[in-house]
């Protein structure tokens, strides 16, 4: 038998207002589902879900076992909590999953967490607190460090104290980059990510960050500002692979700004400077992790891209890229 704490030891009726269309609960209530798409994540899958047992607010912790061929499946049958439940699919992809698990959660919200990356003690406290302040808030999320494959801290975001990002109407500023990165520090309101459709699955990156616009475009968000997640880096992440190159990340962008959701709360003037504002955000984006995984002259090229696309934003990068060399 495992228990959450081993793991982590080892390594109404309701009152609604209405935001757009979509009618919300006035008060939050203490009800989360944190669902976690799983594929061939034998390495770390226990150790995040026991850091999602661990969690004094989590309703449920929902896996879902995207055709994995390793030994993800046995291991979260290994737990012993009734709160955690197992799911399924065949090889759909991670936004798939991600809906899946969505459409099998009772609870008021959602979190996203993925199968390599574990939450801090007290996380869901503190995204819920941040939610019962901000009552027409549709998604709350707070902040990340990062550790590496074998669970160091190689982030310094203790450092940026006091950093505050957006709160209230964030969809221009969300729409010009992807400043919640993770879904793992962001909870959404179960009913109005239904509302929305999910996640996109013909995005094979970045899907998060469109659906996040999407959200935005219907409601106000939160920010809470502590570090809720270890995001883990290593070269078999999704968006971190030593492979990934700026041209991966472009067809979301197309995606954002082809959305009639997102365009129809944007202000027409406004959306190509965005746009182009999104690109020298991912593009600085993969600097930043060429740095991380030693590509340096990846990492040179595409400060040369955002350059080209904006001088004035090159001094911004390069020194976004230096302080990557320090975690920062």
């Amino acid at each position: 038998m495992i228990s959450a704490d081993d793991m982590l030891n080892g390594s109404a009726a309701r009152r609604v207002a209405t935001v757009g269309r979509i009618p919300l609960p006035v008060h939050p209530v203490a009800s989360v589902s944190v669902v976690i798409p799983a594929r061939n994540a034998a390495t770390y899958v226990g150790e995040t879900i026991a850091s999602a047992l661990a969690q004094r607010d989590v309703t449920e912790v929902i896996v879902v076992d995207d055709g994995s061929t390793d030994n993800t499946a046995p291991i979260v049958r290994a737990f012993r909590d009734p709160r955690l439940r197992l799911i399924t699919s065949d090889s759909a992809g991670v936004s798939a999953a991600r809906n899946l698990g969505a459409r099998h959660a009772s609870g008021e919200w959602l979190l996203f967490l993925d199968a390599d990356d574990r939450l801090r003690p007290g996380a869901v406290a503190a995204l819920l607190a941040a939610a019962r302040g901000a009552p027409r808030a549709i998604l709350v999320y707070g902040d990340y460090n990062t550790i590496d494959s074998e669970g160091r801290q190689i982030g310094r975001r203790d450092l940026l104290k006091g950093r505050r990002k957006p709160s209230g109407d964030v969809l221009a500023r969300l729409a010009s980059g992807n400043f919640i990165v993770n879904g793992g520090i962001a909870l959404a309101r179960a009913e109005t990510f239904r509302a929305i459709g999910g996640f996109d699955v013909s995005l094979r990156y970045c899907e998060d960050w469109h659906c996040w616009c999407r959200l935005a475009a219907i409601g106000e968000f939160e920010f809470a500002p502590k570090l809720l997640l270890d995001y883990r880096l290593h070269t078999t992440n999704t968006m971190n692979a030593a492979v990934r190159t700026p041209q991966d990340f472009f067809p979301a962008i197309a995606r954002v700004f082809d959305d009639g959701l997102i365009l129809a709360r944007l202000p027409e003037a406004a959306a190509a400077g965005l746009r182009r504002a999104a690109e020298i955000h991912l593009v600085t984006y993969s600097a930043l992790q060429a740095v991380r995984f030693g590509r340096y002259r990846d990492a040179f090229a595409y400060l040369g891209m955002v350059g080209r696309r904006s001088p004035i934003s090159l001094p911004r990068a390069a020194i976004r890229v230096v302080l990557a060399c320090f975690g920062i």
